[in-house]
């Protein structure tokens, strides 16, 4: 089985320094380095899709563009590469995002992923009119998922639960394919929610022995309710020729840290509800520069500055392509990637470690071409992949 490579659109803004924010807190100011434009964030999915990912996953949240709106527009500009757009079911009725997703896969051929986020922080929720505590929020997505599936099914819902109620909701066209649901979650309420309604569990990029016992918590829950999940991971990567010139951009990151902004960013975060997040500041110290190699090729630094995802696999092309099969051997085998910036990144990744993942019958392009495309046009400004 072929392992599948997501890309990320970053609709908070895009720069050559690491754009902050993310569970409450606001991005910082390289995002405005470049704007999340369709015209750009087409760029980046266009690169993904030639390179041979096969997803970009969007975020949510107020401090970055609508997910829902940004890739209908993006995926006008694009041909097979798949969105995995991240909602929070509190927002939207289950029946209108059940039939949007319907509306999705039609117009782009069937190009729906959907990651569902219930919301680890209160005060973003309430924001939006959400006033429910986080165990709540978790119950209310169980109930969301199950009429959405319903109705995918082509089923008439009627549901009288305890947060969402329905009555003979019907969808006039179903989605032809039924999106794939992504979550990710570590507290209880989560895993149970993970076993009984999704598809694919997501990890955030933690060190290998953690991604293990998180593997072997959600496939339990999940044997009890009769079903098996996939899994994949979140991470961050900085992949060059070398190890020296990997950990160089990493030093060069982190350098742009101002120490005000790491300090206001890990105040914030600390305050976090989402037992994921504590596990990501747990690796770092809470703004410790020191000892951010947390595992072989495993960098905490990204944490710093931003909310969610926080690590990087770091290193010569071989080393990140080894410790990806390090995380396969685990029970992985969907990666969702980013890097600074998102463009260059991509090839980066697509020139130098594809290849190398192919070469051992790991990987293969979504169009069976022999080896992933180079890039055909020149990057934008200074620090081009050679």
């Amino acid at each position: 089985m072929s392992l599948t490579f997501h890309w990320f659109l970053p609709t908070n803004g895009d720069s050559r320094h690491v754009v902050g924010g993310g569970h409450g807190t606001p991005a910082t100011a390289f995002g405005r380095d470049r704007p999340p434009t369709v015209a750009y964030l087409s760029q980046i999915a266009k690169a993904a899709e030639d390179i041979g990912f096969v997803g970009a996953l969007t975020p949510t949240g107020a401090w970055c563009e609508d997910a829902w709106l940004t890739t209908a527009m993006v995926s006008q500009n694009t041909e097979r590469l798949k969105f995995l757009v991240a909602f929070r079911p509190g927002f939207v009725s289950p029946t209108l995002a059940a039939q949007m997703a319907s509306t999705f896969q039609r117009q782009t051929g069937g190009r729906l992923l959907l990651n569902v986020v219930t919301g680890g922080e209160s005060h973003e929720q309430r924001a939006y009119g959400d006033f429910l505590d986080k165990d709540a929020r978790y119950r209310r997505t169980a109930e969301f998922l199950q009429i959405v599936r319903e109705l995918w099914n082509d089923k008439t819902v009627s549901l009288h639960g305890e947060h969402l109620q329905v009555e003979d909701a019907k969808l006039a066209r179903v989605p032809d394919p039924v999106p794939e649901v992504y979550f990710g979650g570590s507290s209880p309420i989560a895993g149970e929610v993970a076993a009984r309604h999704v598809d694919v569990y997501l990890t955030w990029g933690e060190p290998p022995a953690q991604v293990a016992e998180k593997i072997a918590w959600v496939k339990a829950l999940a044997a009890k309710e009769g079903r098996t999940l996939r899994f994949g991971i979140r991470l961050h990567v900085i992949t060059r020729d070398t190890s020296d010139q990997a950990w160089a951009e990493a030093d060069r990151l982190l350098a742009g840290f101002d120490p005000q902004t790491v300090k206001s960013v890990q105040a914030g975060l600390a305050r976090s509800e989402s037992e994921g997040q504590q596990r990501m500041l747990a690796l770092h110290g809470g703004g410790n520069r020191d000892g951010l190699e947390i595992y072989p090729n495993l960098w905490a630094g990204i944490g710093l500055v931003r909310g969610g995802a926080g690590t990087a696999l770091v290193g010569s092309h071989d080393e990140v392509a080894e410790r990806i099969k390090e995380y396969h051997a685990l029970g992985i085998d969907e990666f969702v990637l980013s890097g600074y910036p998102h463009l260059e990144e991509a090839y980066w990744f697509g020139e130098g470690v594809l290849p190398r993942l192919q070469a051992q019958g790991l990987w293969q392009h979504p169009l069976g071409t022999q080896t992933a495309p180079s890039a055909q046009v020149p990057f934008a400004g200074a620090g081009s992949p050679r």
